[in-house]
């Protein structure tokens, strides 16, 4: 093996930027003359007047950070929940509410997601936390998306490439009918119709009516009397041409506008079908975990969800902040059916790991985010009220017991 030149140490090196012989003119022309990037890499070397002199491993991180940046190697990887989930809270972080990957693995194991389960998830991380749960499950099982507004996003789920019977045992259910389901008044047939539906249909009705105008116009048109006959008898031709091609775009207008209309009628109803099935399925109340991870204040979403869980089963709720998880603690707390409440928040920290220069990276992530988890239990009315009794009198001091047991004492 070749003996490579380097010096014991980097004092006497000094960053000016005159080391490189080379200009970006030359390094240009080199790449337009059709160069590979590794004999640019090895000009580079042999053009640095300080590249000798620089450390060992100084020089392996000169040439490492020379072949990515001229040395262009494309890798293409299976989608996974790490790399997915890494890639977003490094370029938007934001879109997730900056969830870090192990944030979102805590998330998975505290909420114990397994094959054969049915899971209630809310969340707004662009459908990344829904993502990785199905990845968990492997297609078995039900999950019943809670979504606001009008329709759930799945951007991120997407992403992963499932295949198509991943998607059948998933659910969708919008949390303006989480009240009316709780009460019983729970009903289909208020959906409201998708917004494009109102605006295609506006559009049509708007066409069509200048259309009848226009035809209109047309019809009332005569042809002027001092023309000769022979002029008329042709004009005639052309507007009884014009009136038949008319006629038939009307019809097939008529054709396309009602099968339009039964496209999305099919469509509707297919979105009722699921709604009632969803609806269905959270009416048992049974589920086997609620994971919480939304842009929204937990509490609220936290205590209506919990009501469709079964009891001794596992919840997670993420928040990007401390203070809501406190006031959700507190509320639980005082609500009481769950057990082994935790607010937590995990540390993560990069360490660069390569022979004899293994050290943690110098720039680290400020947060992760905040989990607070839980078990539910069965909740008794009677037994929690003596029990919160008891327990005040036991609270009590004693000078205050022995003036409520005898007022002499």
């Amino acid at each position: 093996s070749e003996t490579k030149e380097a010096g014991t140490d980097n004092r006497n090196i000094v960053d000016d930027g005159k080391s490189q012989k080379l200009t970006h003119d030359d390094i240009k022309a080199l790449k337009d003359k059709g160069i590979k990037g590794q004999e640019i890499v090895q000009q580079l070397i042999e053009n640095s007047t300080t590249f000798r002199d620089k450390t060992e491993f100084a020089q392996d991180k000169y040439i490492k950070k020379k072949k990515k940046k001229y040395e262009a190697v494309i890798t293409i990887v299976k989608p996974s929940t790490r790399i997915l989930s890494t890639m977003y809270y490094a370029r938007e972080p934001g879109k997730i509410n900056h969830l870090r990957y192990d944030t979102l693995a805590q998330m998975l194991t505290l909420g114990n997601i397994h094959a054969g389960t049915k899971m209630i998830v809310m969340e707004t991380c662009a459908g990344l936390v829904l993502g990785a749960v199905m990845e968990r499950m492997g297609g078995y099982g039900s999950i019943i998306q809670m979504y606001p507004g009008g329709g759930p996003v799945r951007a991120a789920t997407s992403c992963f490439g499932f295949p198509k019977p991943f998607f059948d045992n998933l659910h969708e259910f919008p949390l303006s009918k989480v009240q009316s389901l709780l009460c019983g008044t729970f009903s289909a047939e208020t959906l409201p119709a998708e917004p494009e539906e109102s605006a295609v249909l506006e559009e049509e009705s708007n066409g069509l009516a200048e259309e009848r105008q226009l035809s209109l116009q047309e019809t009332e048109e005569e042809p002027a009397p001092e023309a000769p006959m022979e002029t008329c008898a042709s004009q005639g031709q052309g507007t009884m041409d014009t009136h038949a091609e008319d006629g038939e775009l009307k019809e097939n207008k008529e054709k396309e506008n009602k099968e339009n209309v039964r496209e999305k009628q099919m469509k509707q109803w297919e979105r009722r079908k699921k709604l009632k099935a969803a609806a269905a399925l959270l009416g048992e109340r049974n589920a086997d975990g609620l994971i919480v991870a939304s842009k929204f204040h937990p509490t609220p979403l936290l205590l209506s969800l919990l009501e469709f869980v079964a009891p001794s089963r596992p919840f997670v709720v993420y928040c990007q902040y401390k203070e809501p998880l406190l006031e959700c603690y507190t509320k639980l707390r005082e609500r009481g059916g769950v057990i082994n409440l935790k607010l937590s928040e995990t540390w993560l920290r990069n360490y660069q790991v390569l022979p004899d220069r293994s050290h943690p990276k110098l720039t680290m992530s400020g947060g992760g985010g905040y989990l607070l988890s839980g078990i539910t239990v069965v909740l008794e009315r009677g037994t929690a009220d003596c029990r919160s009794s008891e327990a005040l009198k036991v609270e009590e001091p004693s000078s205050k017991r022995c003036k409520l047991q005898d007022p002499l004492c």
